[in-house]
Parts: C-alpha cells; sequence; structure tokens
C-alpha cells in the first residue's frame, strides 16, 4: 500500500513539473513572439499594446528590446511601463543606462521610472542629475531620490533646501519628506524627525511645510503635542486643518487630552471642527469635554457635540442627552433624542428603562420614544402603566412604543386601556398598535382581541374587526365572519371589507374563500357583493393550494356574478397568471366587449406565451387571433414574434 502511494505521488510530481514545463515553454514561445513585434518595421501603436503586454507576461529577455525603445518619442512612455514593471536587475541597470543617454522630457520619463522601481544603485546618478540646469530633470530626479530613500538620498537633498532654484526647491521638499517617512518606517525616527524639522524651517512652499508639520508631529509621537496644540490655536486655516487632520491621526491619550483642552477657548465655528476630529478618535477620555459642549453654546456645536457621543458615549450620558432632549429648540431636541436612540451598549438600555418609571411628564414621554426606537423590552411593564397616564402626551408615546415593540400580552394590555377611553384619537392610537401587534404576533393575539369583537360599543366592535384581520387565522376568521350579520351597518360594512382584504397571510390564512364566495351569492348589498368578490378573486389568484385547472374552474362557477367592467378586468388580470388553455374560453368572449378589449388582449397574449411549449396548438390559435384582430399593435407585434418563435 505504501509503495503504491508512493508511486502514485512520484507520479503525480512528475506531472506536475511535465505541466510547469509546458506552461514556461508557451509563456516564452508568447515573450519570444512579443519580442518580435518590437523588433520588426510594425506601426507605433503595434508595439504600444505590445508594450503593455510585456508588463504582463515580460522577463528579463524582453529588456534589450524595450530599452531600446527608450530614445523613442512615440513608444518610450509605453516601454517604460513594461520596464516598470518586470521584476529583476536587467530591467534597472537598463533604465541607469538610458538616463545617461535621453534627455529633456524622455530623461523625466526614466528618472520617474528609477523612482517608481526604487534603485539604490541610481542614488549617484540621480545625485548627479540634481544639478541639471533643466529643472524638469532636477525636479524629477529630486522626487525619485525621496521614493528612493536613505542617507545618502537624504544627504544630497536636504542642502538643495537653501540653494535650489524656486521652481526646483518645493520637489526637494518632497524628496527630504518622502526620506523622512523612510526613515520612520524604517524605525530611524530621530532621523526622520531632524529631516521633517528641516523642511518645515526651510523656504519652501507652504504646502511643504504642512506635510513637514504633520510628519514631525506624528514621528515624535506624545512629544509632539505642544506642536500639535499650536497648529490648533493657528489663526491660518491651512495650519489649523493639518493639525486637526493630525490629531485624528496621532495615537495616545495625550493627543484626545490635548484636543479636549483646546475645545473650550476656540471659536464656535472651529469648536464643531474640533469636535468631529475627537469623534474620529473614539477616545473615551473625551467625554468630560464633549458633555460639557452637549450643555451649552450655539446650536451646530451641541450638534456636533451630540452626534460625537455616539462613538464612545455609555450611560452616564444619558442625563445629559434627556435634559438635552427637552430643549426648546426643536433641532436640538431631536438631535438628543436620535443621539439616545443610537448609543451603543446595553448598559444604556438599561439606564433608560431604569429611570422610566421614575420620571415624569415630558421627560417620561421622551424616555417612551428613546425606549420604544431602541426596542428595550424590559421597558414594556412602564409602558403599559404609561398608557393610563394623566399625562396625554405620555400616553400617546406609550401606545405608540407598545404597537412598534409590544407582543401578544401586550394585546390584551392595550384592550384593557381601550374599553376605558372614549377619546377618538386615544382609540384611533390604541387601533394602531394593536393592528401592528396582529401583522407581528399573528394568531397568537387572536384570543385577546376577541373582548372587542364582542363589546357593546360598535366603534370598538370595528377596531376589533381591523385588528383580527391583521391577526389572522381560524377564530379571528370566524369572528369577523359572524359580524357580517351584526345590528350595527357600520360594523357590517367593516367586516365586509376586513374579509375582502383578508388573504394577507397566505397560503396559510386561505379560509375566507367559503365566506367570500357565499357572500359574493347572497349578500343583500350590492357593494357588500361587489367587495367579496373582488375578494374572492384575490384569494384565487393568491393562494398556492390550488392547481390552475381547479383556479380555472372556481372562475367559472362565478361567472355568472362578474357583470361590471371592473370586476371583469379583475379577473381579466388573474386569468393573465394562469398558463392553462381553458383560460383562452373564458378570454376570447370578453374580446367582443370595448370596455375590458385591451385587458382581454393583453390576458390572452400572456396566456399564449405561457401555454407556447405545452399546448401549441391552442398557443398558435390564439396568437394568430391576435395577430389579426387585436387592436393594440403592440400586442399584434408581440403575436407575431411569438408565431414566429414556434415556427424555429
Amino acid at each position: 500500500m505504501c509503495a503504491a502511494f508512493a508511486a502514485s505521488v512520484l507520479c503525480a510530481m512528475a506531472a506536475g513539473r511535465a505541466s510547469a514545463a509546458a506552461d514556461k515553454n508557451a509563456a516564452d514561445q508568447r515573450q519570444r513572439k512579443l519580442i518580435g513585434v518590437l523588433q520588426s518595421d510594425g506601426p507605433p501603436q503595434d508595439k504600444a499594446i505590445t508594450c503593455k503586454q510585456l508588463a504582463i507576461y515580460g522577463n528579463e529577455e524582453a529588456v534589450p528590446a524595450l530599452a531600446a525603445l527608450l530614445p523613442d518619442k512615440e513608444l518610450a512612455s509605453w516601454a517604460r511601463i513594461a520596464l516598470e514593471a518586470i521584476p529583476g536587475p536587467a530591467a534597472d541597470e537598463a533604465l541607469r543606462e538610458a538616463m545617461g543617454k535621453v534627455k529633456g522630457r524622455l530623461l523625466v520619463g526614466v528618472i520617474n521610472s528609477i523612482g517608481v522601481r526604487r534603485d539604490a544603485k541610481a542614488v549617484g546618478g540621480l545625485v548627479e542629475r540634481l544639478k541639471d540646469a533643466d529643472e524638469d530633470v532636477a525636479s524629477a530626479a529630486a522626487a525619485a531620490l525621496g521614493h528612493i530613500g536613505g542617507p545618502a538620498a537624504a544627504k544630497a537633498l536636504e542642502p538643495l533646501l537653501a540653494t535650489a532654484p524656486a521652481a526646483v526647491r518645493s520637489t526637494v521638499a518632497e524628496g527630504c519628506i518622502l526620506c523622512a517617512e523612510r526613515f520612520l518606517a524604517d524605525g530611524r525616527r530621530d532621523e526622520a524627525v531632524r529631516l521633517y524639522d528641516t523642511v518645515r524651517k526651510a523656504d519652501v512652499p507652504k504646502q511643504r511645510v504642512l506635510e513637514a508639520t504633520r510628519g514631525t508631529i506624528l514621528a515624535r509621537r506624545a512629544a509632539g503635542v505642544p506642536l500639535l496644540v499650536e497648529q490648533l490655536r493657528s489663526t491660518d486655516k491651512a495650519f489649523f486643518g493639518i493639525g486637526l487632520r493630525t490629531a485624528r491621526e496621532l495615537p495616545g491619550p495625550e493627543a484626545t487630552e490635548a484636543l479636549a483642552a483646546e475645545l473650550a477657548g476656540a471659536a464656535s465655528d472651529r469648536q464643531a471642527l474640533m469636535l468631529l476630529a475627537l469623534a474620529d478618535r473614539g477616545d473615551a477620555k473625551a467625554l468630560p469635554a464633549v458633555l460639557k459642549a452637549v450643555k451649552s453654546g450655539a446650536v451646530h456645536v451641541r450638534t456636533a457635540a451630540m452626534r460625537a457621543l455616539e462613538r464612545f458615549a455609555d450611560a452616564s450620558c444619558v442625563p445629559v442627552l434627556l435634559d438635552a432632549a427637552l430643549d426648546e429648540n426643536a433641532q436640538l431636541a431631536q438631535t438628543a433624542k436620535a443621539t439616545l436612540a443610537r448609543l451603543p451598549g446595553r448598559d444604556v438600555d438599561a439606564d433608560l428603562a431604569a429611570r422610566l418609571p421614575k420620571e415624569t411628564g415630558r421627560k417620561r414621554q421622551v424616555l417612551i420614544e428613546v425606549a420604544g426606537q431602541r426596542r428595550i423590552e424590559a421597558a414594556l411593564p412602564a409602558m403599559v402603566r404609561c398608557a393610563e397616564d394623566p399625562d396625554t402626551g405620555v400616553r400617546r408615546a406609550a401606545v405608540d412604543a407598545i404597537g412598534t415593540i409590544g407582543g401578544a400580552k401586550q394585546a390584551a394590555d392595550l384592550v384593557r386601556v381601550l374599553q376605558k377611553t372614549a377619546d377618538p384619537k386615544e382609540q384611533a392610537g390604541i387601533e394602531k398598535a394593536l393592528m401592528a401587534i396582529g401583522g407581528r404576533a399573528g394568531t397568537a393575539c387572536g384570543q385577546y382581541l376577541m373582548p372587542l369583537a364582542r363589546s357593546g360599543a360598535p366603534a370598538l366592535r370595528v377596531i376589533g374587526l381591523h385588528a383580527l384581520g391583521c391577526a389572522g387565522g381560524p377564530d379571528a376568521l370566524a369572528a369577523v365572519t359572524s359580524a357580517i350579520d351584526d345590528t350595527d351597518e357600520t360594523v357590517q360594512d367593516e367586516a365586509v371589507r376586513t374579509l375582502s382584504t383578508w388573504p394577507s397571510r397566505w397560503p396559510e390564512d386561505d379560509g375566507v374563500a367559503e365566506p367570500l364566495l357565499a357572500l359574493a351569492k347572497s349578500a343583500r348589498k350590492a357593494p357588500h357583493r361587489v367587495l367579496a368578490l373582488r375578494g374572492y378573486l384575490q384569494c384565487i389568484q393568491a393562494t398556492r393550494k390550488l392547481k390552475d385547472d381547479e383556479r380555472l374552474a372556481k372562475v367559472r362557477e362565478i361567472l355568472p356574478l362578474i357583470t361590471r367592467p371592473e370586476d371583469k378586468k379583475l379577473m381579466l388580470a388573474s386569468l393573465a397568471k394562469f398558463p392553462h388553455p381553458g383560460a383562452l374560453k373564458i378570454v376570447e368572449p370578453l374580446l367582443k366587449e370595448e370596455a375590458v378589449r385591451a385587458e382581454a388582449e393583453l390576458a390572452m397574449l400572456k396566456i399564449a406565451q405561457g401555454i407556447a411549449g405545452s399546448n401549441r396548438q391552442e398557443a398558435r390559435a390564439a396568437a394568430d387571433m391576435l395577430r389579426t384582430q387585436a387592436k393594440n399593435p403592440t400586442v399584434r407585434k408581440r403575436a407575431a414574434q411569438i408565431i414566429r418563435q414556434m415556427e424555429k
């Protein structure tokens, strides 16, 4: 067994080596073909595309052919794309050699490519180019030295901060900053700080000073905080801006403390920006300063402070935000509530739930609203008690919140409260909550809604019907069906309307079809028959328990009842979804009725499309009829398409 296994492994290894060799041979052949294109007399555009391909597939063998294009004004940039990508020293050597052969823009391009490859062996040649009379060449050399980095590059660049021509000095400063970044990345922090400071104090463009200032603060770490504070206090917007950027990046509590300390003394427009920076740091050490900003000051500052709290606040912030939620300024109050709703942590939930029974008036209302938004189920018992609070605002907030997060048990509580109030607005609010709970909890809350269906007050019976319709289930259906014979006409009307829109839990809750059919056949009021008929058609269409033959049978059963054009259109819309040849026989006579002809044509077209694969003869006949007789030109065109597809 072991010998067999070893043999299979050796065979697999041999196959792998053979496959790798084949792949290498194919790659070599492809590269030789590409090199041949470069060495041919082909047009420049072909060679440009070849250079791009060699950037992907080329290796050192392609370097000579690419290097030969570096003096070519049309193809040099394309060749450099490939040379920048090809690994190995050959490409570096080719670019270094070219640096002594080309001039002007071609030389700038070569130097840029050397910078991209970070060729340390090119430092000497680049240092020589720093003295070039062509300012573009000198600038490119400075940038390339920065990308390469290291002591030699830094040593060559640093003196030029004072002596280079103005047009070159900015790029020299850029090169120094890049060298400093390289020092920092290599752990040579002191050298980085010194170089950053040299640039910062040199006569260079402001943007370079800003970059160096940021770099030296970050390189100094905690020791850079005083310089950071200096930027935050600067009257110059650019330096203040670099201070804010660096404050976001500088790690450690010292930076947070410094930024927070500067907050109080800053102008209001700067305070808002500093609060955003503190938020981005996400350091809880800023909490006292941010809470102080929440309590007083300009509206935009207080708003920014509240939003900052979402990043690092805890339950200790609840009292301050609750007070802010009562502010006379609507924007502040809304922001405070939104912040309370978004604060992270279960400790915040627990704090809010514990405060709810203790507070009164507007503050209690805010607590209820926030608890509802946060879906704090532990607050439900207190919310139920608040549904009978003396304060109208508290009562309504409690009912809304219970509707948002309550379950079957809370439905029973709301029914009890509903039976005690005669205020139409409060009844409407409770009705909305009960319907929401019914839709969410389903049949589980049906038993708690039944007292409303049996109430002596017609208004409460109507609310019960609406809530039971949302809950669904056999018992709820029986109660609503029974209400069709209620002594109050309003209740009767609502019972029929509820039944006609009943199928909200398909396919499980489809028992409504039978009472709807009975009502469509025998209702005393015409509007009731119409509603029942429409509801029944919707049932037939929605349920997944019926086969197409059964659906058609049920439609045929009620055809004598469908007399109004509106109901015929509804039936046609239902039939259009039945891919059954029998549906065509129901639709065809309706093509002669002008009021529904357009809908009948569309229904027949869809049915024909649906049965084209299974019932070709019937589908072809229907499509032929539409192609020659339909009034709608789009229907005629699509019917012709069906016929052509069937003839293929």
